[in-house]
């Protein structure tokens, strides 16, 4: 039976001009074509669960490997010891922390049942250093009044709706239905996390619905006005696209 190589992998993106190969910055799968070469002895073909915009993490990422050319992939080197070998030729900020064969058929990004996200938002007036480029710095206070509003704005994103509204402006996707699982903003002491899982993301989306919930917990927008500005497919409504640096791929289920 053909089959290729899945690896669950796991990166801190603030040196990587996103996951896919760019020609002007190095990339995750630039790195992880590198160490498989290297491991291997020869080019293979790499594809990710999904796209990632420079600056943004992973917790749990997917990628499948085959031979260059091919769709499968054939090594001595045992499966359980795969990552260990590739750790040898990754750079620290990636890890690979498991892999297993899947059938030649499997597909990292449209096999997906749901993708899961968090945003972290470092909410005090003091910096950070050590969560520097792995969390937004918003140093307006969010006290439980805000919180509990954007808790509220959350709910109103679960669901199978149009999100146009949370996509970039200059994307060009047209289908923009998606099916929102979960959607649940939380805060330990100064750390609020806005988590949230879906069948398929539009570009910008976990971003700009950040925003939207920020607008929110300013009092800009009411939470009972998410639907309406949802179902407007109009960005200009939504509340603005944080920075990249703050979210994470969380989790990958197939």
């Amino acid at each position: 039976m053909e089959r290729k190589i899945l690896l669950h992998l796991s990166f801190l993106g603030t040196a990587y001009c996103g996951y896919q190969i760019q020609p002007n910055g190095i990339t995750v799968q630039q790195k992880l074509n590198e160490a498989t070469k290297a491991l291997f002895g020869f080019d293979c073909d790499i594809v990710g669960c999904s796209r990632t915009d420079s600056g943004v993490h992973a917790n749990h990422f997917c990628a499948t490997v085959s031979e260059k050319g091919k769709n499968a992939i054939a090594t001595t080197v045992p499966i359980d010891r795969l990552p260990l070998a590739m750790a040898q030729f990754l750079p620290e900020d990636i890890a690979v922390f498991d892999a297993e064969y899947v059938d030649s058929s499997f597909h990292p990004r449209y096999d997906v049942k749901y993708k899961e996200y968090v945003y972290r938002i470092w909410n005090r007036r003091e910096r950070n250093p050590f969560l520097s480029d792995r969390s937004w710095h918003y140093p307006k206070t969010v006290g439980d009044d805000g919180l509990a509003q954007m808790k509220e704005a959350a709910k109103h994103f679960v669901g199978t709706q149009d999100f146009a509204t949370y996509m970039a402006a200059d994307s060009k996707v047209s289908d923009t239905v998606r099916t929102i699982y979960k959607a649940e903003v939380n805060k330990e002491g100064d750390l609020i996390e806005f988590r949230v899982s879906a069948d398929g993301f539009l570009y910008n989306m976990v971003r700009i619905l950040t925003g939207t919930l920020i607008a929110v917990a300013e009092h800009k927008i009411l939470p009972e006005e998410i639907e309406r500005i949802t179902a407007s497919k109009d960005r200009k409504q939504a509340g603005i696209t944080v920075p990249a640096h703050g979210l994470f791929l969380d989790k990958v289920v197939y």
